[in-house]
Order: C-alpha cells, then structure tokens, then sequence
C-alpha cells in the first residue's frame, strides 16, 4: 500500500501523517509534496500511488492543476479549509473532502469508505475547480450618457463619483462635467467594481481617485469631501466605516 501526501502547511501535514498510521500501519507513505510544481514532477518520475491525500489550496495554486496536467485513477481524498455546507456538494464516487481542522472521526470515515470500495476514483474535478474558484465578476468599462442630442460613452477612468439628487443620478467626471444617467444608484453600484468604487452613504457612490479629504465626525462617524463637489456634508455612518477604512486600504 502507497500513500501520497500533497500538502503545503507542515504543522497540518505533519499531523495528517500520524492520523494516516493510525489506519494504515503497513503503508508506504510518500511526501511530503508542497507545490504543483514538485507534485508534477514526482508524479512523471513514480508510479501512481494506491491512495492520495491532497490539500485543495497549495502555495502556487489549486491542487486542480497537478491532475489537469498528470491523468491519474488513483482515489484522492481531498482536505480543505472550506465552509462545511459547501462540502457537501463535493461528495462525489467513494471519495471524501475533509474539512481543516481534520476531526479523526472524519479521517475514519473517508479511510472506511476507501478500504470498503478498493475502487479506482474518477474525480470530477472540473466540477469542483468550478465550484471552488472564484467566479471573475465583469464589471462596465464605460458608461453611455446623452448630452442634449449628442450620445457619448465616459470611460470609468474618468468619472470621479456617482450621485442621486430627487430620484435622478448623475454621474460627474474628474474634470467636474455632469451628466444624468437613466439606471438608478444602486444599478449603478452593481455595475461598478466594487474595488475602485465604494458607496458613502444614499446618494454618493465615489472612486478612490474622487475623495479630497477625511474627518472624523461625531457618533464615531466620518465625514468625506470629494474634488469639484459643492456638498461639503457627505457623511458616512458608524455602520460603514470599517468597510470604508478597508477599503481605502485594500
């Protein structure tokens, strides 16, 4: 019996390994591998193992890679840091998923279920790269406004905030032009990248580039003023402050 290790943390892979002993005392038992980079290599020099254990986030990437470039049928049992409701959703064939830290009782369970199977994985990893890597949110890069009869299209570089004045939103530019726009401000607010933009409070929606200066305000609360803008009032509650200050330091 051949065990492989694929894990980059060697406090947890160092555990993983005497929990591994405990059920199989005559294996064999490899690793630790820490990278995609050295898990590919090993594989195109040795045989497939027997069974694989293998963290799902390594230093250079997901784990994913390794088995999209090596074909292998060799069971995996894959350990992850994730949220144990989206678990459930990987439990695919006769292999498990386990959540860090590993609970032995779990270790157990996946080990049962290996040895009573003896059955060679085939692992839907796209599903799982699917389900795992983050979705790549497309956001406008430009914004079509009409100016009397004539229509032109502001780039985002070039707007400085968003705002909403009786039921109306305009957008102004950095050289202090304005003009209305037909979604409202929480259209808009979805339709920007939420890391260049950042929503003040009901009416300001504005860009790192925008903001002139910062003061605290009473109630633990922030007050805001932004380039070529008339409001000198633009406040931001207690509520958001903390987003606000990550934000700005993102």
């Amino acid at each position: 019996m051949k065990i492989l290790i694929i894990e980059d943390e060697k406090p947890a892979a160092k555990l993983l390994l005497k929990q591994i002993e405990v059920h199989f005392k005559d294996a064999e038992i490899f690793g630790n591998l820490d990278s995609i980079s050295t898990a590919i290599e090993w594989f195109q020099r040795n045989p497939a193992p027997d069974l694989i254990f293998c963290d799902i986030q390594l230093a250079d990437g997901l784990s994913f890679e390794i088995f999209e470039k090596v074909k292998l049928s060799t069971p995996i049992i894959f350990t992850t840091a994730f949220d144990q409701y989206a678990i459930k959703a990987f439990h695919v064939n006769a292999i498990d998923y386990l959540l860090k830290p590993i609970d032995p009782e779990d270790l157990a369970r996946a080990v049962d279920k290996f040895k009573a199977n003896q059955i060679r994985s085939t692992i839907e990893l796209d599903v799982l790269k699917n389900l795992l890597t983050p979705k790549k949110t497309s956001y406008k890069s430009r914004f079509l406004v009409r100016f009397g009869e004539k229509i032109q299209s502001i780039p985002v570089e070039d707007i400085s905030f968003f705002y909403s004045e009786e039921r109306v939103t305009f957008l102004q530019t950095h050289e202090a032009k304005k003009y209305v726009l037909e979604s409202t401000l929480e259209q808009t607010e979805e339709q920007v990248d939420p890391g260049n933009f950042f929503r003040l409070n009901r009416k300001y929606l504005c860009s790192m580039t925008s903001i002139d200066g910062i003061f605290s305000y009473s109630n633990s609360r922030l007050k805001v003023t932004l380039k070529n803008c008339s409001d000198q009032d633009i406040l931001i509650s207690r509520e958001k402050v903390g987003d606000f200050k990550s934000w700005l330091d993102q």
